[in-house]
């Protein structure tokens, strides 16, 4: 099968800082592609091509006939005081790929509010191709959106908490999926807005959360943490509260979480954080990639070997896309409920239909997973 090669990769360096950073448009759909832009020190140009080419792979998963797939990347740390004023100079450099049908959002570091601010700013509203800013239901819907990601589920903005619920719906389905008829226990590394909603989540279903890792460290209990009031007590860019520990909770290195006695990981932040240097640690009976991209090819080969699980990224972190494309081309009505249970349905029918075929076909579920939804539509930018 002939490998598939992003479209376009674009450079830019800032003026004013240090900064870097690229932007990557692996496909395009009806002269359109979408995906979130990250901020780290960590990031490089091979990580922004590897994030868009699984959005393109997503998309496909999410159904979309609109969408094509695009990652934005920026070396920078998301902490410093300057980095929205980095975000707007990298948004400003990219505004001519933006008006051509490259629509950015939010990922690890940047938040997507902090993007719309931005686009309104500068008088690019959502980004749309000319056949959507003439469509008066494309018009509604990008209303709708706006609307619906100011709206709250769970006490989660919609937009902040789609992606985590979506992950939890896929965790469970891959779960049961392995023969087990009762929840499990969970470690989730990264509690930002994936993880944290991904925790309330499972911890409505019954899993046992215990032990969750933050950019600080890791805390853990095996009787299972009080993720209600972590949550409640979570500070800003995902960090624990630790005057929310019980006095039972062992805090640790955050380099200890795959450590914690479990029967499923939850890697939801930065990519390859489980390779071939640290794969022996994994104790787990099944991954789950609420992060994109965060286990390596070596270390997955190793894993199959042991027969442990993998609940792919591209389908089981879709919500964030698929929230936009439900809303802004009127898919699903416009109500949190209805969008909620739309995603969560898609992503339990992927994994069911990749486990079972997997299953019957000898194969893992990324190579499955990877037959199935390759993006097979290439257009043009909106020129």
């Amino acid at each position: 099968m002939k490998e598939l090669k992003p479209y376009v990769t674009v450079e830019w360096n800032d003026t004013e800082s240090d900064a870097k950073g690229w932007l990557c448009a692996f496909n395009f759909v009806n002269h359109y592609c979408g995906g979130g832009t990250r901020m780290h020190p960590t990031v490089t140009k091979e990580e922004v091509e590897r994030l868009a080419t699984t959005m393109g792979y997503k998309y496909k998963a999410c159904e979309s006939l609109t969408t094509g797939g695009c990652k934005g990347g920026i070396v920078y740390d998301y902490k410093k005081p300057d980095a929205k004023d980095v975000l707007r100079r990298y948004i400003q450099a990219m505004a001519p790929y933006i008006k051509a049908g490259v629509s950015l959002g939010g990922d690890l570091g940047v938040d997507y509010a902090d993007v719309l601010e931005i686009f309104d700013d500068m008088g690019i509203g959502l980004p749309a191709t000319q056949e959507m800013r003439n469509n008066p239901k494309i018009q509604q819907g990008i209303k709708d959106h706006d609307y619906l990601c100011g709206q709250k589920y769970d006490g989660f903005l919609m937009y902040d908490m789609i992606t985590g619920y979506g992950c939890a719906a896929g965790l469970d389905e891959a779960w049961k999926a392995m023969g087990n008829d009762k929840p499990g226990s969970v470690v989730v590394q990264g509690f930002g807005c994936v993880g944290a909603s991904m925790c309330n989540s499972l911890d409505k279903m019954g899993y046992k959360i215990v032990g969750i890792a933050d950019a600080n460290g890791l805390v853990e209990c095996q009787s299972g943490l009080d993720v209600k009031k972590l949550i409640a007590g979570r500070m800003p860019k995902g960090e624990l509260n630790k005057n929310d520990f019980e006095d039972n909770y062992i805090w640790r290195k955050n380099s200890e979480w795959l450590d914690v006695e479990c029967d499923i990981l939850v890697p939801a932040a930065l990519e390859d954080v489980i390779n071939e240097d640290n794969v022996d640690q994994v104790k787990a009976q099944l991954i789950v990639e609420a992060a994109n991209i965060p286990v390596t090819e070596e270390a997955e080969k190793i894993l199959e070997s042991r027969g442990v699980n993998i609940a792919v990224d591209f389908i089981v972190n879709l919500g964030g896309i698929r929230i936009y494309e439900v809303s802004v081309f009127g898919l699903v009505e416009c109500k949190p409920e209805l969008i909620v249970k739309d995603t969560e349905d898609l992503v339990r029918k992927d994994i069911r239909i990749v486990y079972e075929k997997a299953k019957a076909e000898g194969k893992t579920a990324r190579e499955v997973a990877r037959e199935l939804f390759r993006p097979d539509t290439f257009d043009t930018p909106d020129i």
